[in-house]
Protein backbone atom coordinates (compact mmCIF):
# COMPACT_ATOMS: atom_id res chain seq x y z
CA UNK A 1 0.00 0.00 0.00
CA UNK A 2 1.66 3.75 -0.62
CA UNK A 3 0.69 6.64 1.20
CA UNK A 4 -1.07 9.51 -0.57
CA UNK A 5 0.65 13.11 -0.37
CA UNK A 6 -1.17 15.88 -1.39
CA UNK A 7 0.79 19.43 -2.59
CA UNK A 8 -0.17 22.68 -0.57
CA UNK A 9 0.73 26.06 -1.62
CA UNK A 10 4.94 25.23 -2.04
CA UNK A 11 5.04 22.72 0.72
CA UNK A 12 4.28 19.10 1.39
CA UNK A 13 1.73 18.32 3.72
CA UNK A 14 1.29 14.64 3.73
CA UNK A 15 -1.93 12.30 4.41
CA UNK A 16 -1.63 8.40 4.93
CA UNK A 17 -4.16 6.34 3.57
CA UNK A 18 -6.86 4.04 4.89
CA UNK A 19 -5.31 1.32 6.81
CA UNK A 20 -2.33 3.63 7.54
CA UNK A 21 -1.31 6.06 10.35
CA UNK A 22 0.98 9.15 10.88
CA UNK A 23 4.27 8.63 12.60
CA UNK A 24 4.80 11.58 14.09
CA UNK A 25 8.79 10.71 15.27
CA UNK A 26 9.64 8.99 11.71
CA UNK A 27 7.32 11.48 9.37
CA UNK A 28 6.11 7.44 7.68
CA UNK A 29 2.91 6.06 7.35
CA UNK A 30 2.97 2.94 9.38
CA UNK A 31 -0.21 0.46 8.81
CA UNK A 32 -2.52 0.34 11.49
CA UNK A 33 -2.91 -3.42 13.20
CA UNK A 34 -6.93 -3.14 13.29
CA UNK A 35 -6.46 -6.78 15.02
CA UNK A 36 -5.65 -4.66 18.14
CA UNK A 37 -7.37 -1.78 17.75
CA UNK A 38 -10.69 -3.00 16.76
CA UNK A 39 -12.74 -5.01 18.86
CA UNK A 40 -14.17 -8.12 17.59
CA UNK A 41 -13.35 -7.49 14.39
CA UNK A 42 -14.07 -10.97 13.34
CA UNK A 43 -16.84 -13.15 14.94
CA UNK A 44 -17.22 -16.60 15.61
CA UNK A 45 -14.59 -19.19 14.78
CA UNK A 46 -13.02 -16.66 12.36
CA UNK A 47 -9.61 -14.95 13.36
CA UNK A 48 -8.19 -11.98 12.48
CA UNK A 49 -5.02 -11.29 10.45
CA UNK A 50 -3.74 -8.26 10.20
CA UNK A 51 -2.65 -7.20 6.39
CA UNK A 52 -0.83 -4.14 5.07
CA UNK A 53 -3.48 -1.46 5.10
CA UNK A 54 -6.06 -3.73 5.83
CA UNK A 55 -6.87 -7.10 7.64
CA UNK A 56 -8.54 -10.65 6.84
CA UNK A 57 -10.74 -12.72 8.92
CA UNK A 58 -9.80 -16.54 7.91
CA UNK A 59 -11.43 -19.72 9.25
CA UNK A 60 -9.21 -20.67 12.60
CA UNK A 61 -8.62 -24.16 10.63
CA UNK A 62 -7.40 -22.73 7.53
CA UNK A 63 -3.62 -24.42 8.03
CA UNK A 64 -2.08 -21.83 6.27
CA UNK A 65 -2.00 -19.01 8.91
CA UNK A 66 -1.29 -20.01 12.48
CA UNK A 67 -1.28 -16.45 14.43
CA UNK A 68 1.88 -15.48 17.12
CA UNK A 69 -0.66 -13.70 19.18
CA UNK A 70 -3.78 -16.58 19.07
CA UNK A 71 -4.53 -17.94 22.46
CA UNK A 72 -5.22 -21.69 22.06
CA UNK A 73 -7.77 -20.56 24.94
CA UNK A 74 -9.33 -17.31 24.34
CA UNK A 75 -10.59 -15.95 21.41
CA UNK A 76 -9.34 -12.57 22.92
CA UNK A 77 -5.95 -10.58 21.97
CA UNK A 78 -3.70 -9.98 24.90
CA UNK A 79 -2.92 -6.25 25.38
CA UNK A 80 -0.74 -4.58 23.02
CA UNK A 81 3.38 -4.48 23.99
CA UNK A 82 4.71 -1.05 25.53
CA UNK A 83 4.86 1.58 22.82
CA UNK A 84 8.20 0.73 20.86
CA UNK A 85 11.12 3.11 21.36
CA UNK A 86 12.28 4.81 18.17
CA UNK A 87 13.55 3.03 15.58
CA UNK A 88 15.19 3.04 12.21
CA UNK A 89 12.82 4.12 8.89
CA UNK A 90 12.08 0.67 7.60
CA UNK A 91 9.66 0.45 4.89
CA UNK A 92 5.89 -0.07 6.28
CA UNK A 93 5.58 -4.33 4.49
CA UNK A 94 8.66 -5.18 5.97
CA UNK A 95 7.22 -4.38 9.76
CA UNK A 96 4.01 -6.56 9.10
CA UNK A 97 3.89 -10.40 8.85
CA UNK A 98 3.87 -11.37 5.31
CA UNK A 99 0.32 -13.25 5.04
CA UNK A 100 -0.46 -14.87 1.81
CA UNK A 101 -4.31 -14.84 0.09
CA UNK A 102 -6.48 -17.63 0.44
CA UNK A 103 -5.91 -20.15 -2.69
CA UNK A 104 -1.57 -19.43 -1.96
CA UNK A 105 1.03 -20.53 -0.29
CA UNK A 106 4.77 -19.69 0.80
CA UNK A 107 7.22 -20.70 -1.33
CA UNK A 108 11.11 -21.56 -0.11
CA UNK A 109 11.85 -17.73 -1.99
CA UNK A 110 9.60 -16.45 0.86
CA UNK A 111 6.88 -15.36 -2.31
CA UNK A 112 2.95 -16.07 -2.01
CA UNK A 113 2.42 -19.12 -4.96
CA UNK A 114 -0.46 -20.40 -6.38
CA UNK A 115 -1.79 -23.46 -5.01
CA UNK A 116 -2.19 -26.15 -7.69
CA UNK A 117 -5.31 -27.96 -6.37
CA UNK A 118 -6.11 -29.64 -9.14
CA UNK A 119 -2.91 -31.64 -8.83
CA UNK A 120 -2.49 -31.75 -5.15
CA UNK A 121 -6.14 -33.25 -5.42
CA UNK A 122 -7.48 -30.72 -2.79
CA UNK A 123 -10.64 -29.68 -4.81
CA UNK A 124 -14.02 -30.50 -4.37
CA UNK A 125 -15.04 -31.20 -8.41
CA UNK A 126 -17.37 -33.62 -8.86
CA UNK A 127 -16.03 -37.50 -10.31
CA UNK A 128 -18.00 -36.69 -13.46
CA UNK A 129 -16.17 -33.24 -13.48
CA UNK A 130 -12.60 -32.13 -14.07
CA UNK A 131 -10.68 -29.70 -12.30
CA UNK A 132 -8.96 -26.62 -13.77
CA UNK A 133 -6.43 -25.01 -11.87
CA UNK A 134 -6.76 -20.70 -11.79
CA UNK A 135 -4.71 -18.12 -10.03
CA UNK A 136 -5.93 -18.40 -6.25
CA UNK A 137 -8.61 -21.01 -7.27
CA UNK A 138 -9.46 -23.21 -9.26
CA UNK A 139 -13.10 -24.53 -11.20
CA UNK A 140 -14.95 -27.45 -12.14
CA UNK A 141 -15.67 -28.02 -15.30
CA UNK A 142 -17.09 -30.84 -18.24
CA UNK A 143 -15.04 -32.49 -21.03
CA UNK A 144 -16.00 -32.08 -24.74
CA UNK A 145 -19.18 -33.57 -25.28
CA UNK A 146 -20.91 -33.18 -22.34
CA UNK A 147 -22.40 -30.12 -20.10
CA UNK A 148 -23.10 -28.90 -16.65
CA UNK A 149 -26.25 -29.35 -14.80
CA UNK A 150 -26.97 -29.26 -11.36
CA UNK A 151 -23.29 -30.02 -10.51
CA UNK A 152 -23.25 -33.57 -12.97
CA UNK A 153 -21.33 -33.94 -16.23
CA UNK A 154 -24.24 -35.09 -18.44
CA UNK A 155 -23.75 -35.98 -22.07
CA UNK A 156 -24.81 -34.32 -25.22
CA UNK A 157 -27.06 -35.73 -27.36
CA UNK A 158 -25.52 -34.40 -30.56
CA UNK A 159 -28.40 -35.92 -32.72
CA UNK A 160 -31.00 -34.13 -31.83
CA UNK A 161 -29.15 -30.57 -32.41
CA UNK A 162 -28.41 -31.64 -36.21
CA UNK A 163 -24.88 -31.98 -35.66
CA UNK A 164 -24.85 -34.76 -38.78
CA UNK A 165 -26.00 -33.84 -42.45
CA UNK A 166 -27.66 -37.98 -42.94
CA UNK A 167 -27.22 -40.48 -40.59
CA UNK A 168 -26.20 -39.80 -36.58
CA UNK A 169 -25.53 -42.14 -33.68
CA UNK A 170 -25.00 -40.26 -30.48
CA UNK A 171 -21.92 -42.06 -28.11
CA UNK A 172 -20.90 -40.81 -24.62
CA UNK A 173 -19.13 -37.66 -25.28
CA UNK A 174 -19.23 -37.82 -28.59
CA UNK A 175 -21.12 -38.91 -31.88
CA UNK A 176 -20.63 -40.76 -34.93
CA UNK A 177 -22.23 -39.41 -38.75
CA UNK A 178 -22.67 -41.86 -41.52
CA UNK A 179 -24.52 -41.44 -44.85
CA UNK A 180 -27.51 -43.31 -46.57
CA UNK A 181 -26.31 -45.98 -49.51
CA UNK A 182 -25.30 -43.72 -52.34
CA UNK A 183 -23.25 -41.39 -49.95
CA UNK A 184 -19.71 -40.81 -48.77
CA UNK A 185 -19.13 -38.84 -45.74
CA UNK A 186 -16.77 -35.78 -46.61
CA UNK A 187 -13.46 -34.82 -44.44
CA UNK A 188 -15.56 -32.67 -41.88
CA UNK A 189 -17.19 -35.87 -40.83
CA UNK A 190 -20.81 -34.49 -40.95
CA UNK A 191 -21.61 -33.81 -44.30
CA UNK A 192 -22.51 -36.47 -46.91
CA UNK A 193 -21.56 -36.12 -50.83
CA UNK A 194 -23.24 -37.98 -53.68
CA UNK A 195 -21.29 -40.99 -54.89
CA UNK A 196 -21.56 -41.40 -58.74
CA UNK A 197 -21.79 -45.29 -59.21
CA UNK A 198 -21.80 -44.71 -63.23
CA UNK A 199 -17.83 -43.69 -63.00
CA UNK A 200 -16.27 -45.57 -59.49
CA UNK A 201 -18.10 -49.34 -60.41
CA UNK A 202 -20.44 -48.95 -63.24
CA UNK A 203 -23.07 -51.85 -62.47
CA UNK A 204 -25.17 -51.53 -65.26
CA UNK A 205 -24.94 -54.06 -68.12
CA UNK A 206 -25.11 -51.34 -70.96
CA UNK A 207 -26.19 -47.81 -70.05
CA UNK A 208 -25.81 -45.77 -66.59
CA UNK A 209 -27.30 -42.73 -65.39
CA UNK A 210 -25.82 -40.42 -62.56
CA UNK A 211 -28.46 -39.12 -60.12
CA UNK A 212 -28.53 -38.12 -56.42
CA UNK A 213 -28.49 -41.02 -53.97
CA UNK A 214 -28.43 -43.63 -56.75
CA UNK A 215 -28.26 -44.51 -60.19
CA UNK A 216 -30.46 -45.84 -63.22
CA UNK A 217 -29.72 -48.01 -65.98
CA UNK A 218 -30.85 -48.01 -69.42
CA UNK A 219 -30.70 -50.04 -72.25
CA UNK A 220 -29.90 -49.56 -76.24
CA UNK A 221 -32.52 -49.41 -78.60
CA UNK A 222 -33.50 -53.02 -79.18
CA UNK A 223 -33.07 -53.77 -75.61
CA UNK A 224 -35.66 -53.97 -72.62
CA UNK A 225 -34.43 -53.59 -68.90
CA UNK A 226 -34.60 -56.38 -66.83
CA UNK A 227 -36.43 -57.19 -63.25
CA UNK A 228 -33.25 -56.57 -61.33
CA UNK A 229 -32.74 -53.16 -63.18
CA UNK A 230 -29.60 -53.59 -63.98
CA UNK A 231 -29.23 -56.46 -66.82
CA UNK A 232 -31.13 -55.52 -70.47
CA UNK A 233 -32.66 -57.98 -72.34
CA UNK A 234 -32.78 -58.44 -76.21
CA UNK A 235 -36.53 -57.80 -77.78
CA UNK A 236 -37.25 -60.14 -80.40
CA UNK A 237 -39.07 -57.81 -83.10
CA UNK A 238 -39.18 -60.81 -85.36
CA UNK A 239 -42.13 -62.64 -82.34
CA UNK A 240 -43.36 -58.99 -81.27
CA UNK A 241 -44.28 -57.75 -84.84
CA UNK A 242 -42.08 -54.64 -84.36
CA UNK A 243 -40.18 -54.60 -87.60
CA UNK A 244 -40.05 -53.18 -91.44
CA UNK A 245 -39.27 -56.34 -93.00
CA UNK A 246 -42.13 -56.41 -96.35
CA UNK A 247 -44.06 -59.97 -97.12
CA UNK A 248 -41.60 -60.99 -99.78
CA UNK A 249 -38.60 -61.17 -96.81
CA UNK A 250 -37.75 -62.97 -93.79
CA UNK A 251 -37.50 -61.05 -90.09
CA UNK A 252 -34.01 -62.43 -88.75
CA UNK A 253 -33.88 -61.34 -84.89
CA UNK A 254 -30.01 -60.02 -84.14
CA UNK A 255 -29.02 -58.54 -80.73
CA UNK A 256 -30.16 -54.87 -80.75
CA UNK A 257 -32.14 -55.19 -83.74
CA UNK A 258 -33.39 -57.23 -86.83
CA UNK A 259 -32.76 -58.26 -90.39
CA UNK A 260 -35.13 -58.24 -93.49
CA UNK A 261 -34.02 -61.31 -95.28
CA UNK A 262 -34.57 -61.38 -99.32
CA UNK A 263 -35.85 -64.52 -100.47
CA UNK A 264 -33.12 -66.66 -101.57
CA UNK A 265 -31.82 -66.57 -105.30
CA UNK A 266 -30.01 -69.60 -106.41
CA UNK A 267 -26.78 -68.91 -108.60
CA UNK A 268 -26.48 -70.65 -111.90
CA UNK A 269 -26.45 -73.60 -112.56
CA UNK A 270 -28.12 -74.57 -109.12
CA UNK A 271 -31.66 -74.67 -108.94
CA UNK A 272 -33.90 -74.12 -105.75
CA UNK A 273 -35.06 -76.92 -103.95
CA UNK A 274 -36.70 -75.83 -100.80
CA UNK A 275 -36.41 -72.20 -99.21
CA UNK A 276 -33.13 -71.96 -98.02
CA UNK A 277 -31.65 -75.13 -100.06
CA UNK A 278 -30.11 -75.00 -103.35
CA UNK A 279 -28.57 -77.60 -106.24
CA UNK A 280 -26.25 -78.43 -108.74
CA UNK A 281 -28.12 -81.39 -110.90
CA UNK A 282 -25.52 -83.98 -111.55
CA UNK A 283 -26.57 -83.90 -115.31
CA UNK A 284 -25.92 -80.38 -115.65
CA UNK A 285 -22.15 -80.44 -116.95
CA UNK A 286 -21.15 -77.07 -115.11
CA UNK A 287 -22.01 -78.77 -111.36
CA UNK A 288 -18.88 -81.05 -112.33
CA UNK A 289 -16.60 -79.27 -110.12
CA UNK A 290 -19.04 -77.54 -107.77
CA UNK A 291 -20.62 -78.72 -104.50
CA UNK A 292 -23.67 -80.45 -105.23
CA UNK A 293 -25.66 -78.51 -102.66
CA UNK A 294 -25.67 -75.01 -100.82
CA UNK A 295 -27.59 -74.98 -98.00
CA UNK A 296 -28.24 -71.35 -96.27
CA UNK A 297 -28.20 -70.73 -92.55
CA UNK A 298 -27.79 -67.13 -90.54
CA UNK A 299 -27.09 -66.46 -87.02
CA UNK A 300 -26.13 -64.21 -83.95
CA UNK A 301 -23.12 -64.52 -82.60
CA UNK A 302 -23.27 -61.19 -80.53
CA UNK A 303 -21.63 -61.28 -77.03
CA UNK A 304 -20.62 -64.79 -77.46
CA UNK A 305 -17.18 -65.50 -75.54
CA UNK A 306 -14.25 -67.12 -76.91
CA UNK A 307 -13.26 -70.02 -77.88
CA UNK A 308 -16.90 -70.43 -78.25
CA UNK A 309 -18.78 -73.42 -79.80
CA UNK A 310 -21.28 -71.68 -82.50
CA UNK A 311 -22.27 -74.06 -85.42
CA UNK A 312 -22.52 -78.04 -85.94
CA UNK A 313 -22.43 -79.63 -89.48
CA UNK A 314 -22.49 -83.31 -90.14
CA UNK A 315 -23.23 -85.75 -92.98
CA UNK A 316 -27.24 -86.81 -93.08
CA UNK A 317 -26.23 -90.28 -94.85
CA UNK A 318 -23.34 -92.90 -94.70
CA UNK A 319 -22.21 -95.05 -96.77
CA UNK A 320 -19.80 -98.20 -96.70
CA UNK A 321 -16.13 -97.12 -97.40
CA UNK A 322 -17.00 -93.37 -97.23
CA UNK A 323 -15.25 -90.78 -95.22
CA UNK A 324 -15.75 -87.02 -94.16
CA UNK A 325 -13.28 -84.05 -94.38
CA UNK A 326 -15.09 -80.94 -92.73
CA UNK A 327 -13.15 -77.10 -93.14
CA UNK A 328 -13.97 -73.21 -93.64
CA UNK A 329 -13.84 -72.90 -97.44
CA UNK A 330 -14.26 -68.94 -97.93
CA UNK A 331 -14.44 -66.36 -95.59
CA UNK A 332 -12.09 -66.99 -92.98
CA UNK A 333 -9.58 -64.75 -94.28
CA UNK A 334 -9.13 -63.04 -90.52
CA UNK A 335 -8.77 -66.79 -88.87
CA UNK A 336 -11.54 -66.16 -86.41
CA UNK A 337 -12.76 -69.54 -86.77
CA UNK A 338 -11.87 -72.77 -87.39
CA UNK A 339 -13.16 -76.07 -87.79
CA UNK A 340 -12.92 -78.90 -85.07
CA UNK A 341 -13.68 -82.90 -86.36
CA UNK A 342 -15.95 -84.16 -83.58
CA UNK A 343 -17.15 -87.29 -84.53
CA UNK A 344 -16.67 -89.73 -87.82
CA UNK A 345 -19.41 -87.71 -89.63
CA UNK A 346 -19.46 -84.41 -87.90
CA UNK A 347 -17.79 -80.72 -87.18
CA UNK A 348 -17.92 -77.87 -84.90
CA UNK A 349 -16.92 -74.50 -86.04
CA UNK A 350 -15.39 -72.83 -83.37
CA UNK A 351 -15.17 -69.02 -82.96
CA UNK A 352 -11.41 -68.15 -81.22
CA UNK A 353 -11.15 -64.25 -81.54
CA UNK A 354 -13.70 -61.59 -80.19
CA UNK A 355 -15.37 -59.74 -83.03
CA UNK A 356 -16.48 -56.10 -82.80
CA UNK A 357 -19.42 -55.19 -84.46
CA UNK A 358 -21.65 -54.44 -86.43
CA UNK A 359 -20.41 -56.84 -89.01
CA UNK A 360 -21.67 -58.92 -91.20
CA UNK A 361 -19.92 -62.32 -91.95
CA UNK A 362 -19.88 -64.45 -94.98
CA UNK A 363 -18.74 -68.59 -94.50
CA UNK A 364 -18.75 -71.20 -96.70
CA UNK A 365 -18.27 -74.62 -94.42
CA UNK A 366 -17.55 -77.31 -96.87
CA UNK A 367 -18.22 -81.01 -96.22
CA UNK A 368 -16.18 -83.06 -98.44
CA UNK A 369 -17.40 -86.70 -99.39
CA UNK A 370 -14.73 -89.65 -100.29
CA UNK A 371 -15.02 -93.32 -101.31
CA UNK A 372 -12.72 -95.19 -102.27
CA UNK A 373 -15.01 -98.25 -102.58
CA UNK A 374 -16.46 -96.44 -106.18
CA UNK A 375 -13.95 -93.85 -106.93
CA UNK A 376 -16.13 -91.10 -105.63
CA UNK A 377 -15.15 -87.46 -104.26
CA UNK A 378 -18.22 -84.79 -103.86
CA UNK A 379 -18.85 -81.83 -101.47
CA UNK A 380 -21.95 -80.11 -100.08
CA UNK A 381 -21.86 -76.28 -98.32
CA UNK A 382 -23.14 -74.66 -95.78
CA UNK A 383 -23.48 -70.95 -96.54
CA UNK A 384 -23.32 -69.56 -92.75
CA UNK A 385 -24.31 -65.69 -92.37
CA UNK A 386 -22.93 -64.39 -89.64
CA UNK A 387 -24.21 -61.18 -87.41
CA UNK A 388 -22.03 -59.32 -84.99
CA UNK A 389 -24.26 -56.38 -83.44
CA UNK A 390 -22.58 -53.49 -82.53
CA UNK A 391 -23.73 -53.79 -78.38
CA UNK A 392 -20.80 -56.40 -77.10
CA UNK A 393 -23.46 -57.25 -74.73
Amino acid sequence: MVAACLLSRGKTQQQCSNGFEMDRTSGQCLDVDECRTIVEACRGDMVCVNQNGGYLCIPRTNPVYRSPYLNPYSNAYPPPPPAPAPAPNYPAAARAPVICRFGYQMSEGNQCVDVDECASESHQCNPTQICINTEGGYTCSCTEGYWLLEGQCLDIDECRYGYCQQLCANVPGSYSCTCNPGFILNEDGRSCQDVNECTTNNPCVQNCVNTYGSFLCRCDPGYELEADGISCTDVNECDVGNHTCTLQQTCFNVQGGFKCLDPIRCEEPYILISENHCMCPAENPGCRDQPFTILYRDMDVSGRTVPSDIFQMQATSRYPGAYYIFQIKSGNEGREFYMRQTGPISATLVMTRPLKGPRDILLDLEMITVNTVINFRGSSVIRLRIYVSQYPF
